[in-house]
């Protein structure tokens, strides 16, 4: 399993790469991997607001849905049109090519309340041996 060093992590599984002033979301590899072979992809249209810890997506496999919650707040700026056509690419490259969203934040103090890999590898652990 994988955990990028250079992304934070929500409780729930989400991650967010800083880029300027915006940051790109996706699922972590522990979440792909719960989920299996992910089938459809759910996402917000450029300009919708998210709000910090409030759903914004659905990610759905062969196996199960699950909710994506959005790990800061701000406007989705961008989303990646490439998973209608190949939603197996959240599965794949979880923190390349399967990226979910680019959202320009309300306030960098949100990512603040985000895991560090090290934190988000310890929850993991904990959720797996439960």
């Amino acid at each position: 399993m994988e955990f990028d060093a250079d992304v934070r992590y929500a409780t729930t599984h989400e991650w967010a790469r800083l880029a300027g002033d915006e940051i790109v979301v996706g699922v972590s590899d522990y979440a792909q991997s719960t989920l299996s072979d992910v089938v459809y992809v759910e996402l917000p249209e450029v300009g919708d607001k998210l709000t910090k810890g409030e759903q914004f997506g659905v990610v759905e496999s062969v196996k199960a849905a699950g909710d994506i919650y959005a790990p800061a707040s701000g406007t989705v700026v961008a989303v990646n049109s490439s998973l209608e056509d190949a939603p197996e690419l959240v599965n794949q490259d979880p923190f390349g090519e399967g990226w979910l969203v680019r959202v320009k934040l309300d306030d960098a103090g949100d990512l603040d309340d985000l895991l560090d890999a090290a934190a988000y590898q310890s929850l993991v652990e904990a959720e797996q041996s439960a």
